[in-house]
Parts: structure tokens; sequence; C-alpha cells
């Protein structure tokens, strides 16, 4: 199990979270905020999308992110980063499962 955690330009949230749909990827949170990219410390608004998948998801995510993620590079130079963590456990609440089932 992994967790799939991408720092995105707000304006490409609706064609990542289409592109996931589109590899049956649905469940996630979305988290507005702010990332600075210059020692300026200027800040950019941006979304925080995370995403818990099981191992043979993780490939199909990642892609998706990275696909629709990508904006023209006349628009912006700030793309964002994707991040892949291991989960040790899961644990749906309203269940009790865990681990696999649980995502």
């Amino acid at each position: 199990m992994k967790l799939v955690t991408a720092v995105l330009a707000p304006e490409r949230l609706d064609a990542v979270t289409g592109a996931l749909a589109g590899v049956d990827v649905y469940r996630m949170t979305v988290t507005e905020c702010r990332g600075i990219t210059d020692p300026s410390g200027d800040q950019a608004p941006k979304v925080k999308l995370e995403v818990a998948v099981n191992e043979n998801f993780v490939r199909l995510t990642l892609e998706a992110i990275q696909e629709a993620g990508r904006l023209d590079p006349e628009e912006s130079s700030a793309y964002g980063k994707i991040f892949v963590t291991e989960l040790l456990d899961v644990v749906r609440i309203r269940t009790g499962e865990r681990g696999p089932d649980a995502i």
C-alpha cells in the first residue's frame, strides 16, 4: 500500500481527478495550500491531493497525475511534485477493515 501525494497547480485539479477516475481511482483528499518556490518566499496557490492505493494501482496513479498535471510551459514553470510513501496500515473507521481491503 502506498500514499501518493501530489502538489499541483489548482487549475489542473479537474484534469487530474478526471484522469484518476479514468484508471478507477476515486477516493482522495484534496487540500488547498500554498507553495514557496524560490528564495524570496513568494507564495503560490497550490492544491495537495492525497490518494491511498494498493500496489497494483501505484503506476497507473502516478502516470495519470503526471500526464494530467502538466501545464503548458508558457502558462507556468511550477508544475508541482508527486511523493510516494509506504503505508504501514490503513483502517476503515466504519467497518474496521484493515490493510488493502480498507483502501
